[in-house]
């Protein structure tokens, strides 16, 4: 989603560059509500003061305290995202999967609010990746009840020039304090697109293990004169459930990674940036973003660490490098992505050395958010203090089509 970004005149630091995806530098545009054309899109353009006024309402001046469970819910904001990602094992063959699975909700002025879904699974041992996408418009989609302390949403695709969507089975997200629950299967026709003919979807239950990570300033996420963002991660979720791939329905087990990020934000400009999202097995969680701007220079990179017990703290940049030797050339969009890194932390012993899973794991998701994406899972060689130590973790890039 991220699993899109940059910013010139950002006060605060965020992990996860206005987090998700197609979001940060997102420039979440309505591009033609019932057009069936994208919902959020990212021209290249300059930081800019918001182009639409926030929905109004009677609630207090931003940044309040993050609340749990009330602030699991929706909420009535420009831009905001629900984004998992994760790594699942078959219990019965011991081979590895990972998992991208987002909604993104959008409110533009007098347009209906709207909705986008990327759906994502890297086959690791058998060197594939699929993706699929839909997007909707209209409130239906939210089925959280009204004083409900969590999310209920479900995306079917909706598309009123085509009444065989209303027959789909929705992908579904629903969850509260950690304890969430994903839904999604392929119609034959996405399944095909997604090169997969015999079939894709998951049934996970996720419970978390570590308290939620206020990201930025206790949970608010400053971009001046672009808007703000409020923004927490849960790092550590256990994941159990089911994988239906080409035919085939397999038992996993596995975890996750959740941000839910919301705010008056749309137009924030740039050239893209990294995300890391790294699980150590000492129980160690690291998020770093490098955003780039138009030039090539990094205006804010920075990090997050939360401990084994759940403490969390920010990491500036020069707690922190970041550097790749190899890259990876799309041969579908032509563009060109850095595809191993090396995350060094002196100040804590640890050296990470990252390797994609699978080398195409790129998503085209212009038709539903207008966006062209690379996000994927790796391997781990780290070490702390010269000690070997396993890991697992999630890569995003943007900016680089």
């Amino acid at each position: 989603m991220s699993r899109t970004r940059e910013r010139r005149a950002v006060r605060r630091r965020s992990a996860r560059p206005i987090a998700g995806l197609a979001a940060a530098w997102f420039v979440a545009l309505m591009v033609g509500a019932c057009s069936g054309g994208p919902i959020l899109a990212n021209p290249r353009t300059e930081l800019q003061p918001l182009a639409s006024p926030a929905p109004t309402s009677s609630r207090p001046a931003d940044p309040v305290p993050v609340a749990f469970p009330a602030d699991d819910r929706p909420h009535d904001r420009l831009t905001e995202w629900w984004y998992y990602t994760g790594h699942l094992r078959d219990r019965a063959t011991g081979a590895h999967y990972g998992f991208e699975f987002v909604i993104f909700r959008a409110e533009r002025g007098d347009f209906p609010v709207s909705w986008a879904s990327h759906l994502a699974i890297t086959d690791e041992a058998g060197d594939a990746f699929h993706y699929a996408q839909r997007s909707e418009i209209g409130a239906t989609a939210d089925r959280s009840a009204s004083g409900s302390t969590g999310f209920d949403l479900a995306i079917r695709g909706l598309d009123p020039t085509d009444p065989a969507t209303a027959a789909r089975s929705p992908w579904t997200m629903s969850g509260t304090l950690g304890a969430d629950r994903l839904t999604a299967a392929l119609t034959p026709a996405e399944a095909a697109t997604a090169g997969a003919p015999g079939g894709l979807g998951l049934d996970l239950r996720l419970t978390a293990t570590k308290p939620p990570a206020l990201q930025g300033d206790g949970g608010w996420v400053d971009f001046g004169p672009a808007g703000g963002s409020y923004y927490y991660s849960r790092t550590a979720l256990t994941a159990t459930g089911t994988l239906d791939l080409e035919g085939r329905t397999l038992e996993v087990d596995g975890s996750a990674w959740f941000d839910h990020q919301w705010g008056d934000f749309i137009a924030i400009g740039g050239g893209g940036w990294d995300w890391f999202a790294v699980n150590l097995a000492d129980g160690t969680d690291l998020t770093f973003s490098l955003v780039r701007a138009g030039d090539g220079t990094y205006p804010l990179v920075d990090g997050t660490l939360v401990a084994a017990d759940g403490a969390t703290r920010h990491l500036d940049r020069s707690a922190f490098s970041v550097t790749s030797d190899r890259t990876w050339k799309s041969p579908l969009t032509g563009a060109t992505y850095p595809a191993g890194w090396r995350i060094s932390l002196p100040g804590e012993g640890l050296v990470v050395e990252l390797t994609p899973t699978v080398a195409a794991q790129e998503l085209d998701t212009r038709a539903t958010t207008g966006v062209v994406y690379w996000e994927g899972s790796q391997r781990v060689s780290a070490t702390r203090n010269g000690r070997p130590l396993d890991g697992q973790a999630y890569v995003e890039l943007t900016g680089y089509r």
